[in-house]
C-alpha cells in the first residue's frame, strides 16, 4: 500500500490503537501527541493523510490545520473530535478538513473514510500547464492556482468547497443528483451523512452567489442542483 499517515493524538490509548490498526492495514505511520511537534513532522513532508485530534497540547488541532492549509490545500485531513464539539467540527471544515470522526468511533468506519479520502485524492485531475479558467457568467476558477474570482473579486473557499464548485462548473448546465455529487466529490466509499451535499451547496452559494446576479447555483426540486447562468 505504501501510504504514510501522520497520527496527531494526545490520548495514548487511542494513538496506539490507531497505529496498530493502520499498520495492520499496510499503512506507514508516525505518532505525535503535541501540536508543535506534529507541525515540525508535517513540514518534513511525505504524508498522504493526517489524522488530527482537535484538543492538543502545544498547539490546537484547529490551529495546526489552519497552518497546514496555508501552504497545502491537497493532503487529506480527518479531524478526531469530541462527541458534542459542534463548534470544532464547523471550524475544522471551514479551515479545510476533509472529514471528521466523533469519539468514540468504530475503527472500521475510520478505515473506510481513510480509504475514501485517499481514493479521492488519487482520482483528482492532474494540474496542467497554462492559465486555463473554468467560467460561468462573471465567475472564474483556476484549477492550477486554485483561484476563485466572482466579478473580479477573490473568493476564499475551503478545499472541499473548491472541489464541489469545480465539479459543478465542469458539468455546467447539467442537473446533478445528490448521490452523483457525493460520489464525485466525496468518493465512492464515503460513509457519512448524505445531507452533507446540501450543507456544502449552502456554504458555496453563500460565498459565490450571495448579493450577486445572476445566481449561478440553482436547486432542481426533488432532483439536485445545477450551475448555469440563467434561470
Amino acid at each position: 500500500m505504501d501510504k504514510s499517515i501522520l497520527i496527531v493524538e494526545d490520548e495514548e490509548k487511542i494513538s496506539r490503537l490507531l497505529e496498530i490498526e493502520l499498520e495492520i492495514e499496510g499503512y506507514r505511520t508516525a505518532r505525535f501527541a503535541n501540536g508543535l511537534d506534529a507541525l515540525e513532522a508535517y513540514r518534513r513532508g511525505g504524508w498522504d493523510l493526517i489524522l488530527l485530534d482537535v484538543m492538543l497540547p502545544g498547539m490546537s488541532g484547529i490551529e495546526l490545520l489552519r497552518r497546514i492549509r496555508t501552504q497545502d490545500p491537497h493532503t487529506p485531513v480527518i479531524l478526531l473530535t469530541a462527541k458534542n464539539s459542534v463548534e470544532d467540527k464547523v471550524s475544522g471544515l471551514d479551515y479545510g478538513a476533509n472529514d471528521y470522526m466523533t469519539k468514540p468511533f468504530q475503527i472500521e468506519e475510520l478505515l473506510a473514510r481513510i480509504r475514501a479520502s485517499l481514493r479521492h485524492r488519487a482520482g483528482a485531475p492532474a494540474e496542467t500547464a497554462g492559465e486555463e479558467w473554468l467560467t460561468a457568467a462573471d465567475l472564474k476558477v483556476n484549477e492550477k492556482t486554485r483561484e476563485v474570482l466572482r466579478g473580479g473579486d477573490p473568493v476564499e473557499l475551503t478545499p472541499r468547497e473548491f472541489d464541489l464548485l469545480v465539479y459543478l462548473l465542469r458539468n455546467k448546465r447539467q442537473v446533478l443528483g445528490r448521490e452523483q455529487i457525493l460520489e464525485a466529490v466525496w468518493g465512492y466509499d464515503y460513509v457519512g451523512e448524505t445531507n452533507v451535499v446540501d450543507v456544502y451547496i449552502r456554504y458555496v452559494r453563500k460565498k459565490i452567489d450571495h448579493g450577486r446576479q445572476p445566481e449561478l447555483i440553482q436547486t432542481v426540486r426533488g432532483v439536485g442542483y445545477v450551475l448555469k447562468e440563467n434561470k
